[in-house]
């Protein structure tokens, strides 16, 4: 009487099908983990967007990990607005460095990073040329702006004493030429002009009373603001 003898192909056949619950399983394990990984997202203060933006890289990492199509646009997103976040602390480091702190006021909010420089530190009274100091200022903050491809704005500022000689009309006209000199200087130090802008706005929005000469010389500012990704 034969005595029948299994394949090797039949009996591996046999162990592959009893073995598709782990293919199952390891799926299932790795939709629970992104799922709690979402929930995650959602418990994260809104404020907190650093721990945001690296769970977004993250999230990246996982889907390219298990064979999913990572947003690209969203992990590009994400590391520009980390640097968003880092530009300040970089350049009050370099102001520090240069024994220059006292000299810019660094402000950041959700919307951009905000630098305000005032008359004293740009220019001499009534003029828009920028003094060499003014330059020495700037430069490493152009250093730092121009690694981003943020736009950034700058803004002039005067109080609200008027003109009465010089090369200038009016406030209007001194607020828009200084602001043009640092755009000007941005340029030359390398920042692509297409993300630069400038504006004049005069005596118009003043930071301060206008009505004691410690006000007056706060409203003589420049401002300059890298916009922030969206």
């Amino acid at each position: 009487m034969p005595i029948y003898r299994p394949r090797r192909d039949e009996v591996e056949n046999q162990l592959n099908k009893g073995a598709l619950w782990a293919v199952t399983y390891g799926d299932l394990m790795s939709y629970l983990m992104i799922f709690f990984l979402v929930l995650f997202s959602f418990s994260i203060s809104k404020t907190d967007k650093t721990k945001f933006r690296k769970y977004e890289e993250s999230l990246g990492n996982i889907q390219k990990a298990f064979g999913g199509a990572a947003d690209e646009k969203r992990m590009e997103r994400a590391k520009v607005q980390e640097q968003e976040d880092n530009v300040a602390d970089k350049i009050k480091q370099s102001m520090a460095e240069g024994q220059m702190s006292g000299l810019v006021q660094i402000d950041s909010n959700e919307r951009r990073v905000k630098l305000v420089l005032t008359e004293a530190v740009l220019f001499d009274s009534g003029k828009a040329d920028l003094k060499e100091r003014a330059k020495e200022v700037l430069r490493p903050i152009a250093a730092e702006l121009v690694k981003l491809p943020n736009d950034v704005w700058v803004e002039g500022h005067t109080d609200n004493v008027p003109i009465r000689s010089g090369r200038y009309a009016t406030n209007w006209e001194l607020s828009m030429a200084r602001a043009y000199s640092v755009i000007s200087f941005l340029q030359e130090t390398g920042m692509d002009s297409k993300k630069l802008a400038g504006i004049g706005y005069g005596e118009n929005r003043p930071a301060a009373e206008n009505t004691t000469g410690e006000g007056r010389a706060k409203n003589r500012r420049i401002e300059i603001s890298l916009l922030k990704t969206e």
